[in-house]
């Protein structure tokens, strides 16, 4: 869940506005997003757009970041010290990476300046002893990206670029990482295959993967299925009111892809799948290894490795046998 310093600074410029202009703002920019995505269009203008964009996302976008490097840095394996947000929106995935990481210098990339401006106004107020924090106006489609960090992360910008501009962005996020380059998209069969050509794209180009694949083949997806999991966000009074829900919470499905400079040692452990499936004695998990997709038994007799599966989620890591 987004820090309550963050909720409560957006509850706060959400105060000026009015309930029902809020959620017609809030709605016009959905169907923006709905429809006009994927084109490079200029989706969020105003002050307004980035406020109504702050509600209705970022609690999504940080849970699925955060969720995302937990499984990815959670072993603590890399530790990174500079981190270069591409696409930084509001700020959702810099805050993610902040609860998780003490970094010493933060670079924040945004496009659009309505965006740029609030992300800023909410890490001013919000972390006001931030001082190694940068925010500087950058198009990906049009812009050199000159700027490096130990960790990059594009979260939710590059299925909203053409074909060709995505080509161009995977390169120029790749030259700038240091570390791991984190990519996160919407857990859809479009963003995942938009996912699938980036992955075969930074393999090419000597990366290695760190998650969530436990391998560097070929994804072994069968068609019509696609590789996505889901993190559970708690919805604030607000955050229901604008979008007309009910439901105290959100599952956000998400698709992403962690790739390093250094080669990874991988074969030991796989990646759960599906939710596993209880009996007595004994329980059965849909993974992803370096064999390929499977179902795996662990009974009492595999100990600590039984535990973990007992407890495991869609997106966790079990230790192979």
């Amino acid at each position: 869940m987004l820090p309550d310093a963050v909720i409560a600074k957006i509850e706060q410029e959400a105060s000026r506005i009015e309930r029902d202009q809020l959620k017609k703002g809030a709605q016009a920019l959905s169907v923006r997003y709905q429809t006009e995505s994927g084109h490079g269009k200029r989706l969020v203008t105003t002050a307004d757009d980035a406020l109504a964009y702050a509600i209705m996302r970022m609690p999504a976008t940080y849970g699925a970041v955060r969720a995302a490097l937990s499984a990815t840095l959670g072993s603590g394996m890399i530790s990174p010290k500079t981190l270069l947000d591409v696409g930084a929106g509001t700020g959702a995935a810099t805050f993610a990476a902040s609860s998780l990481f003490a970094f010493d210098q933060i670079v924040c990339l945004e496009r659009e300046a309505a965006m740029r401006q609030t992300g800023e106004n909410f890490m001013a107020e919000v972390v006001p002893t931030w001082q190694q924090m940068k925010w500087h106006a950058f198009d990906l489609t049009t812009s050199t990206l000159t700027d490096h960090a130990d960790l990059v992360i594009a979260s939710y910008v590059l299925n909203e670029l053409q074909p060709q501009k995505r080509r161009e962005a995977w390169q120029a996020l790749w030259q700038a990482t240091d570390q791991v380059l984190l990519i996160i998209e919407p857990g859809t069969p479009v963003a995942y295959a938009q996912l699938m050509e980036a992955r075969a794209y930074l393999l090419a180009k000597g990366a290695h993967i760190l998650a969530p694949c436990p391998h560097e083949r070929a994804c072994p997806m069968l068609e019509g299925d696609w590789c996505h999991f889901t993190t559970r966000i708690a919805r604030s009074a607000l955050h229901r009111q604008v979008k007309e829900g009910e439901v105290p919470y959100e599952d956000e499905k998400f698709s992403y892809l962690a790739v390093v400079k250094q080669e990874v040692k991988g074969g030991d452990f796989a990646r759960v799948l599906r939710h596993p499936i209880h009996a007595k004695g004994h329980s059965k998990v849909v993974v992803c290894d370096e064999k390929g997709i499977g179902q795996l038994t662990f009974t009492k007799k595999h100990g600590e490795r039984y535990k973990q599966v007992r407890k495991a989620h869609p997106g966790d890591e079990i230790g192979m046998f």
